[in-house]
């Protein structure tokens, strides 16, 4: 009979009945499993032996994978650093954890497993990268690199606040500090579960010395997209700054010593900031390494030897080398901890899982990092063992993303799962050695946020089943869908194809229909458009007005609203010449573009006594989308201008009319998001004014004399705005 001690707290001893009665417990076991999530940095699937490498060997790895699950269509929610970890410990995507892209700051309050596990009895602890701004919580230990941490002698962030600096190789220190927390830093009669996150093989790929002759005099096999001309697929994608051919940089990724000597191949201004941390005998071994290849490489430039493509060829071998060099530390450093574990005795009540971030480019596209929605930064690896539950070399095929992390150990620790928690539980799979029951999922949601960033990818969102994967880029409002089966490497895009009409239509329902059951709704989540030239100019400009001060009253909107600088230029000047007025509009924003300005910069030290508002007809005439959608978006704006400028008066609009006539699709649109904003007014700090129908003729249509393009306005139809807006400025005390 199993016995469930008296000095366990009541929770924890519910907690553990209910883990036993799950059958999740290992046959005999009294305890509840430990948990070593073992997790990297922009680690590859292929480059994994167990995932079919062909380029290099991972024997540790592999071993968990031989012993163990592997996962074949494991995927991310978001390829990108911090959000990918926020995912993981919350359980939700992005828009829900509100860890959207790099330099947002992860809120620490919510619910995140770790808190969960230790209410359950277990002990948690996180050692290595988090990359997440905040200080870690739910955690009994923590010890963390500062942002994205340094290769060699790293300084890692104490629970007190302190920076302590190790010196050597980063990812033998991380493995270091979790197996001495394993040792001698954590209570033996308790579960735990420990994160090791390494840093590598995270940019900029630099090797351990025991590795730099690895591979030397080899050719690393090139992947056959390497030199990919964009064609077929989205225009954007020739856009990005993430290739090999023209986006490394001379000393940071390649590894040469002063300036730039061929700028045309590779960009100056970016030195090796890993060589600068290292102690003298370190660059001794280094320059050791790599001089004589440098050296050899110059010697062939400057005599004329190599074409354009053979520059190319060089920077993959350089590139691959070093990326792979940083995976085998990180292999050597696995097989460490599980001889740990052998040696111990933990191995046996030890479940194991080795993951990444997310994948990234191995050439493949011409690309490095990761970002795009395409395979290679899309699937992520998942190894599990899980002795006495997993049957070794269990192959599973089903469609787990890293939101499914959270629920898995809450589920194993006998925790409940939160019903906030967009992931599943994967333990009745892995029980069921990999096979999913008939309810789980048939697609993956996907979305990527970082605009106008660092590699300039675009904003995009995407569904992908077993077979097919669709993407939409909104800045262009493309599609492009892919037949992974006949086009595995997503060389070209079928969504205009007669052919897979129906496909195209089907996976357009099964995105709608992921972005509804996700609660995914764009209008709310602040989006940049400064990857678009005029726009970045113009929000530039706004940001410095706005820093003068001394405002009034302020306009915030788009084109409607920039157009007072335009056709009511001469409107504005005899009605807010003199009363200290700003515009804040922008052609083409949306909802979630005016979010964005007036949370970086837009506001700047502006305090207002009245603001008007008048947005979302883009958010119409793009996308039609869904007025309930619209109207939290508006929600938001006002909610931020309560945030930060409590003082000032809103003047909400209603959406002016638009379109040819009372039943245009897109002026019934805005109406219907209209009669919800009206209730957003308050009486005190914010104000409806609805005034369509000073643009409307009596027969519901729209003069063009008014509107020449039944959207914007004419001189007279900003006459009439501000003669209608007049009384209400009044009684605001304007």
């Amino acid at each position: 009979m199993l016995r469930v001690f008296a000095v366990w707290p009541v929770t924890l001893a519910v907690s553990f009945c209910l883990l036993v009665a799950q059958g999740v417990m290992l046959q005999g076991a009294e305890k509840q499993p430990n948990i070593l999530f073992v997790f990297s940095d922009d680690h590859a699937p292929q480059a994994i032996g167990a995932y079919g490498s062909k380029i290099n060997d991972t024997p540790n790895l592999d071993r968990i994978a031989r012993e163990g699950a592997i996962f074949q269509n494991s995927f991310c929610a978001n390829s990108i650093c911090g959000p990918s970890r926020a995912c993981i410990l919350t359980g939700k995507h992005s828009h829900k954890n509100g860890f959207l892209r790099n330099g947002n700051r992860f809120d620490g309050t919510q619910m995140t497993f770790p808190k969960l596990m230790q209410d359950a009895g277990y002990q948690t602890a996180i050692i290595g990268k988090w990359h997440l701004s905040s200080n870690p919580t739910g955690f009994n230990h923590w010890e963390i690199l500062p942002g994205q941490g340094s290769y060699y002698n790293p300084d890692l962030i104490q629970m007190n606040g302190e920076r302590k600096r190790y010196e050597g190789y980063c990812t033998d220190i991380i493995t270091e500090n979790a197996l001495n927390w394993l040792k001698d830093k954590r209570d033996p009669d308790r579960p735990f579960m420990l994160m090791c996150q390494h840093k590598a093989p995270h940019r900029n790929w630099s090797p351990p010395p025991r590795h730099f002759s690895l591979y030397k005099g080899v050719d690393i096999a090139e992947p056959e997209t390497l030199f990919d001309d964009y064609e077929g697929r989205s225009k954007l994608l020739k856009e990005n700054e993430m290739s090999l051919k023209d986006h490394f940089f001379w000393g940071h990724d390649m590894k040469f010593h002063g300036d730039s000597q061929y700028p045309d191949q590779f960009r100056p201004g970016l030195a090796n900031g890993e060589y600068r941390r290292m102690t003298d005998s370190q660059k001794a071994a280094w320059d050791a390494a790599y001089q004589p290849e440098n050296d050899k490489f110059l010697q062939q430039m400057k005599a004329g030897k190599l074409s354009s493509k053979d520059v190319i060829r060089w920077k993959y071998q350089r590139y691959i080398k070093d990326y792979l060099r940083c995976i085998q530390a990180v292999d050597d450093g696995v097989g460490a901890m599980l001889e740990y574990l052998d040696e111990s005795g933990l191995a046996n009540n030890t479940i194991v899982i080795y993951s990444s971030d997310q994948g990234f480019y191995l050439g493949e596209h011409g690309w490095y990092d990761k970002r795009w929605m395409f395979e290679e930064s899309l699937r992520m690896p998942f190894l599990i063992r899980w002795p006495g539950v997993i049957q070794p070399g269990v192959d599973a095929k089903a469609l787990i993303q890293n939101i499914d992390y959270g629920p898995t150990f809450l589920e194993i620790a006998g925790a409940e799962i939160p019903g906030e928690m967009q992931g599943r539980s994967m333990v009745p799979m892995l029980q069921a050695q990999g096979q999913p029951s008939a309810s789980w999922r048939d697609a993956i949601y996907y979305a990527y946020y970082e605009n106008a960033a660092v590699h300039n990818v675009p904003v995009h969102d995407g569904v992908r089943t077993a077979r097919y994967k669709l993407m939409f880029f909104p800045r262009t409002r493309e599609w492009n869908l892919f037949d992974l089966e006949k086009d595995p490497q997503e060389m070209v895009s079928v969504h205009a194809d007669p052919e897979y009409a129906e496909i195209l239509a089907g996976m357009q329902k099964r995105y709608r229909d992921l972005r509804q059951f996700y609660d995914v709704n764009s209008a709310v989540l602040p989006a940049t458009r400064g990857d678009e030239q005029r726009w970045r100019e113009r929000d530039r400009v706004l940001t410095r007005n706005a820093r003068q001060g001394n405002v009034d009253l302020a306009f915030i909107g788009d084109s409607i609203t920039q157009g007072w600088e335009g056709r009511g230029k001469d409107v504005w000047a005899k009605h807010y010449g003199d009363r200290k007025a700003i515009n804040l509009g922008i052609g083409g924003d949306r909802t979630e573009h005016v979010i964005w300005r007036l949370t970086h910069g837009n506001l700047g030290k502006i305090k207002p006594k009245v603001a008007v508002l008048m947005i979302g007809t883009n958010n119409t005439g793009h996308f039609d989308q869904d007025p309930s959608e619209v109207a939290a978006g508006v929600e938001r704006i006002l909610e931020i201008l309560a945030q930060r400028l409590p003082e000032t008066k809103i003047v909400l609009h209603g959406i002016f009319p638009r379109g040819a006539d009372s039943l245009d699709a897109k002026r019934l649109n805005n109406i219907a998001i209209n009669q919800i904003i009206r209730r957003y007014a308050d009486g005190d700090r914010v104000h409806y004014l609805e005034i369509g129908d000073e643009f409307l003729e009596s027969d519901g249509t729209i003069s063009r004399e008014i509107m020449p393009d039944q959207l914007h306005l004419s001189k007279q139809g900003y006459e009439r705005w501000a003669n209608a807006l007049e009384p209400k400025l009044k009684e605001l005390g304007l």
